[in-house]
C-alpha cells in the first residue's frame, strides 16, 4: 500500500497571484473622445448652417449681435452636453465597467482629454494663423516707422534708384520752406505747422519754441497781429487738449467695458466646462447602471 507524504509545500503555480484587471481602459477613453469630438463637429457645422439661414441683409431681418451671441452660446452649451455625454457613455460602455466610480472616472477622463485636445488644436492651428498675421503686421509697421536713412536703401534697392538721390529728394521735401513765414505759400505754412505740432504737444522748452514758431506763421499767413495770432493758437491748443482728454476718457471706458466682458466670458466658459464634465460623468454612470441591470 502506497503512503502519500505531505511535505507542506504548495506548488508554485498555486502561489502565483494573477495580475489585477486594469480599472481604466485607455482604448475606451480614446474611443469616447473621438465620438465626442465628431459629434461636436457635426453639430457645430449644423449650427453654422442654421445661423447663416437667419442672416438676411436684403430684408433687414438679421438678428442683433447680442441676441445672436446668446443664441450661439446656448447652442454651443447644448452641443457640448450632447457630445460629452455620448462620449462618456461610449467609453464606460466599451470598457465594461460595473462600478459607478469607475464609470465616472472614465467619463471625466474623456472630458479632460477632449478639452486638452481641443485647446491644442486651437493654439496650434488658429493660434499659428493669428500669430503669423500679427507678425506680418508688425513687420510692415516696423518698416513704415523706420527713418529715411534706414528706409531709403531698401526702397532704392527695390526700385533700382540710387539711394543718394532718394536722400537728396527727401531733404528737399523737408527744407523747401523759407525761414520767413511771410514768404511761405499756404502749403509750406501747413507743412511747417505740422512739423512743429509734435513738439507743441510735448510741451517744455521745445513746446514753447514750437508754439512761438506757429504763432509767427499764423500771424504772417492771416496778416493779423501777433497777439491775435497767439489767441487763435491758444484756443486751438485748448480744443486739442479737450479732444485728447475726451479720447483718453473714451479709451478708458472702452477698456473697462472690455475687461468686464472678458471677465463675464471667463465665468461663462468655466461654467460651460463644468457642465461638460458633469455631462460626461452622467453619461458614463448611466452606462454603468445599464450594465448592472
Amino acid at each position: 500500500m502506497a503512503t502519500i507524504v505531505e511535505t507542506g509545500v504548495v506548488p508554485a503555480e498555486e502561489l502565483y497571484v494573477g495580475k489585477a484587471p486594469t480599472r481604466l481602459s485607455w482604448g475606451a477613453v480614446f474611443g469616447g473622445v473621438i465620438i465626442a469630438i465628431a459629434i461636436q463637429l457635426v453639430l457645430g457645422i449644423l449650427g453654422t448652417g442654421i445661423g447663416l439661414t437667419m442672416v438676411d441683409p436684403v430684408d433687414g431681418t438679421t438678428p442683433g449681435a447680442a441676441g445672436f451671441g446668446i443664441g450661439a452660446g446656448l447652442y454651443w452649451l447644448v452641443t457640448t452636453i450632447i457630445a460629452l455625454g455620448a462620449g462618456g457613455y461610449a467609453a464606460a460602455r466599451v470598457a465594461g465597467v460595473n462600478g459607478r466610480f469607475d464609470a465616472l472616472v472614465h467619463g471625466l477622463v474623456v472630458w479632460g482629454v477632449t478639452l486638452i485636445l481641443t485647446l491644442y488644436l486651437l493654439t496650434s492651428a488658429v493660434g499659428g494663423i493669428i500669430g503669423g498675421a500679427f507678425r506680418t503686421v508688425g513687420a510692415v509697421a516696423g518698416a513704415a516707422g523706420s527713418g529715411v536713412g534706414a528706409a531709403a536703401p531698401k526702397v532704392a534697392s527695390i526700385a533700382g534708384i540710387d539711394e543718394n538721390d532718394v536722400r537728396n529728394e527727401a531733404a528737399a521735401y523737408l527744407s523747401d520752406a523759407p525761414g520767413d513765414p511771410a514768404q511761405m505759400t499756404p502749403e509750406q505754412a501747413q507743412k511747417e505747422i505740422a512739423k512743429n505740432l509734435p513738439a507743441l504737444a510735448r510741451g517744455g522748452a521745445d513746446g514753447r519754441q514750437a508754439e512761438s514758431r506757429i504763432v509767427d506763421i499764423v500771424a504772417a499767413q492771416r496778416k493779423i497781429s501777433r497777439p491775435e495770432a497767439q489767441a487763435q493758437v491758444t484756443r486751438a491748443k485748448e480744443r486739442f487738449v479737450t479732444a485728447k482728454n475726451d479720447t483718453i476718457a473714451t479709451a478708458k471706458s472702452a477698456a473697462d467695458k472690455a475687461a468686464g466682458a472678458a471677465a463675464g466670458t471667463s465665468f461663462v466658459l468655466v461654467l460651460a466646462l463644468l457642465v461638460g464634465a458633469a455631462a460626461a460623468g452622467l453619461g458614463a454612470t448611466a452606462a454603468a447602471r445599464r450594465r448592472l441591470r
